[in-house]
């Protein structure tokens, strides 16, 4: 199976800052800490020894979330390698998106495996496992209640509130029989359909059902699947939401990191607030605040003084959620984790961090930037082979696309641009005698020089259009591939689901990616 890279730059989908990080830009250096690189980690591990992370209850708590899973061998050898002071983690995350939601989802995840195989053989002594951390407590609902496959999207339509995680499962039965609509009937590979309803069917809980279902996935490649909510994990963070709240030290640190980004041409990513937690309820999810003295819920009648608040942070730390600013921290505290594996958006908010970090006695990780991935099918492969065409093509707009195709694979030659230029001189030369005789019929001349230009580009138009008519059925292609390869115009991992490919490549689909998928070498993969 043919796999490509394509330059960062070379994708017009990826955003100036997302080209800027991977590429190494110069003007983004002063917001990260470690160089992306194998030999780079030697001095990560280093770092990171020094955070003294409680591997007790690391072990104890995942432990405790494995019990309720099967085939668990493996996953658990891992996590009990992690009592070990020279075991370390590598961690991607994603919100537990509808049956995984987007492909990237999937990229995330192998991209981490790949990562860890290379650094176990890079560093024999040391032993890195592979991290995947289901977020549920700050996303809306909106975010994750749907998917799309074979162009037709799946919603999961309930009543939502607090966090996704929590959700019941309950009502999860009408998105299920969509999936099984569209799947059909038939044997699907690795009898995918069969897991997946019993991962979202055999708990009660969507967060858990999610966990379920990743660990079913990728379990066997040595993927620890972790849970956050853990009141625990909580408890064991409570000294820095308890900074976070009374000393408020996030805001001002952000907000200094995303006017430098701004000055070196970059724009800020996430909106810091005085206190950047929330505050966990049945059914809901309020902001923190602090007015006039007194601390409150957003939206709700709860109040508190210092003393109470310090006393319901120290009763109950599990009802206190980290947003978006104090996620980061959350997971590097609980893991001895040495790198972080995002998307171009995840590592914005990331780069805003360092400065964090460094307040609330944490090393920085290494960021490092998932691997993007488009993956052609052999009936989509086929039919570009037929029409000649050039995957690389896809990734431009639509009118391009057909325009240049036209232009190439036409007989006839369809620029008048030599015509344009011949139009030019004659005006020129116009305009020139004009000046001599009356300098006032100078913009006359030049003004009927305009008209006269539109009019040739207006009947260039006109020829086009008239030539594509002899190209219908190949344009007709272009336009299918363009709608299924970059749908809306946008990357196929940012939209589709993995079983637009797994229910075609089966568990062959992991083994491609895991293999193809190195999260330190820059490019786009393309699969095909």
């Amino acid at each position: 199976m043919p796999i490509d890279r394509i330059p960062f730059p070379e994708v017009p989908q990826f955003s100036k800052r997302d080209v800027a990080y991977a590429t190494a830009a110069e003007s983004l250096r002063p917001f990260f800490k470690y160089e992306v690189s194998l030999d780079s980690f030697a001095q990560v591990m280093k770092d990171k020894a020094k955070d003294n992370t409680n591997r007790q209850l690391l072990v104890k708590e995942l432990e405790q979330q494995y019990a309720g899973l099967k085939h668990t061998e493996t996953a658990l050898t891992q996590v009990q390698r992690l009592l070990e002071s020279n075991a370390f983690t590598v961690i991607t995350a994603h919100q537990p998106s509808l049956f995984t939601g987007p492909m990237y989802f999937i990229h995330k995840i192998c991209s981490t495996i790949n990562l860890a195989r290379q650094l176990n053989e890079r560093y024999p002594d040391q032993h890195i496992v592979p991290v995947f951390i289901m977020g549920g407590e700050d996303h809306d609902f909106e975010e994750i209640n749907h998917t799309r496959l074979h162009g037709k999207m799946i919603e999961w339509d309930t009543e939502a509130g607090g966090s996704v995680a929590r959700l019941s499962t309950a009502s999860l039965a009408p998105a299920l029989s969509a999936l099984q609509e569209i799947i059909g009937s038939e044997f699907s590979p690795d009898d995918i359909y069969r897991r997946l309803q019993k991962a979202y069917s055999s708990h009660e809980e969507y967060g858990a059902a999610t966990v379920a279902f990743v660990h079913d996935l990728f379990g066997k490649y040595g993927l620890v699947v972790a849970d956050m909510s853990r009141p625990a994990f909580k408890a064991a963070f409570r000294p820095i939401m308890e900074r976070e709240i009374f000393e408020q030290l996030s805001q001002p640190l952000i907000e200094k990191a995303q006017a430098e980004l701004t000055a070196a041409g970059f724009s800020g990513q996430a909106h810091a607030r005085d206190i950047n937690l929330f505050y966990l309820s049945p059914g809901r999810r309020d902001r923190i605040v602090f007015q006039d003295g007194v601390y409150g819920v957003l939206d709700t009648n709860k109040l508190f003084s210092e003393a109470e608040f310090r006393q319901e942070l120290n009763d109950h730390p599990e009802r206190f959620s980290p947003n978006v600013v104090m996620r980061p921290l959350f997971q590097e505290l609980i893991f001895p984790n040495l790198a972080y594996i995002g998307g171009g958006g995840e590592i914005a908010y990331w780069l805003e961090r360092k400065e964090q970090f460094a307040a609330f006695g944490l090393n920085f990780p290494m960021l490092i930037r998932r691997n993007s991935v488009l993956w052609i099918d052999a009936k989509s492969q086929k039919k570009l082979d037929r029409i000649h065409l050039d995957y690389r093509e896809l990734f431009r707009e639509p009118d391009l696309i057909i325009r240049d195709y036209v232009a190439k694979h036409s007989a006839n030659e369809l620029s008048l641009a030599p015509e344009l230029a011949q139009l030019s001189d004659l005006f020129n030369s116009i305009a020139l005698k004009s000046v001599a005789i009356d300098p006032t019929l100078e913009k006359a001349a030049l003004a009927e020089h305009a008209r006269q230009s539109k009019i040739i580009a207006q009947f260039e138009t006109r020829l086009r259009r008239i030539e594509k008519t002899k190209f219908s059925d190949a344009l007709d292609t272009i336009r299918e591939l363009k709608d299924k390869l970059f749908p809306k115009n946008g990357l196929q991992e940012r939209t589709d689901n993995f079983l637009n490919v797994y229910l075609e490549e089966g568990e062959a689909m992991f083994e491609t990616l895991i293999e193809a998928l190195d999260p330190l070498t820059e490019g786009m993969v393309v699969i095909r």
